[in-house]
């Protein structure tokens, strides 16, 4: 009877701690999320360096603010701040956009020119939006990489600087962050009015042409696209989807001959 007096008491106990132990906001006390902030923000700051030092960045006002009002009403109708989010363009042929930690966004030229229409480009910014918003970008690289070799990170450290860029630019994610991923920017854009139909296409026509590849890495690095456009199409049967339409087709053509202009 003592014996078991004793087991019941331990019990007690533990479960005790275990629930006091629940309460401490551990994260808080040490600061852990502070940590990573600072090192996502260095980290961020130390790529864009990088990518501003050896790239053509497209500063004109006209691509920018048409780039930008593409992007307003689908962070405004999915509660994303828009300030929160440094976008990028620079100008080069590759069909590329990738997401950099501390919020950064660069897109490609390359990736314009290809999209047919403004949803296609949205599906796929979107895309990398929810990579920054479900914090994808710092799980990769903590994975691929390591979370204490990138807090050693320094402005001096340029090969470990280009190694996480081209991570980032160049290769996958796991699988179930990019279906993640693209689930989320579909959403996106059905909050937004916007039709996702033109996302999967998008997907889909890359994947089938062969001899882009080389120039596409949004679609080689980004596997089994046929499949991530069925099931997007999937996802989308018996919804109800609206399609408004965020530039007139022709500011949409003027936007992409400004771009080419620009080259």
């Amino acid at each position: 009877m003592k014996a078991l007096s004793k087991g019941l008491l331990i019990i007690v106990l533990f479960f005790g701690l275990w629930i006091l132990l629940a309460q401490i906001d551990f994260v808080r006390i040490f600061k852990i999320e502070n940590v990573k902030s600072k090192t996502e923000s260095s980290i961020g700051d130390l790529i864009w360096k990088q990518i501003e030092a050896t790239e053509d960045v497209i500063y004109d006002e006209d691509i920018v603010s048409k780039l930008d009002s593409l992007l307003a009403p689908l962070c405004k109708e999915n509660f994303i701040e828009r300030d929160s989010l440094k976008v990028h363009i620079i100008d080069k042929d590759e069909v590329n956009a990738f997401a950099m930690p501390d919020n950064h966004l660069v897109v490609y030229t390359g990736l314009i020119l290809k999209c047919k229409n403004e949803q296609a480009l949205l599906g796929v910014l979107g895309h990398e939006i929810a990579h920054l918003q479900k914090n994808h970008v710092m799980k990769k690289l903590s994975k691929e990489i390591g979370f204490s070799v990138l807090m050693s990170m320094t402005g001096a450290n340029a090969t470990m600087i280009k190694e996480v860029l081209h991570t980032l630019s160049s290769s996958a994610y796991d699988r179930n962050l990019e279906r993640e991923a693209d689930m989320e920017s579909v959403n996106y854009m059905i909050n937004a009015n916007i039709d996702p139909r033109p996302f999967a296409d998008f997907m889909y026509e890359l994947s089938l042409n062969n001899e882009i590849h080389k120039y596409t890495y949004w679609i080689s690095t980004h596997p089994e696209s046929e499949d991530r456009a069925k099931y997007i199409l999937n996802y989308l049967k018996g919804k109800k989807i609206k399609n408004t339409t965020i530039l007139s087709k022709e500011s949409w053509l003027e936007f992409k001959q400004k771009i080419k202009d620009s080259n």
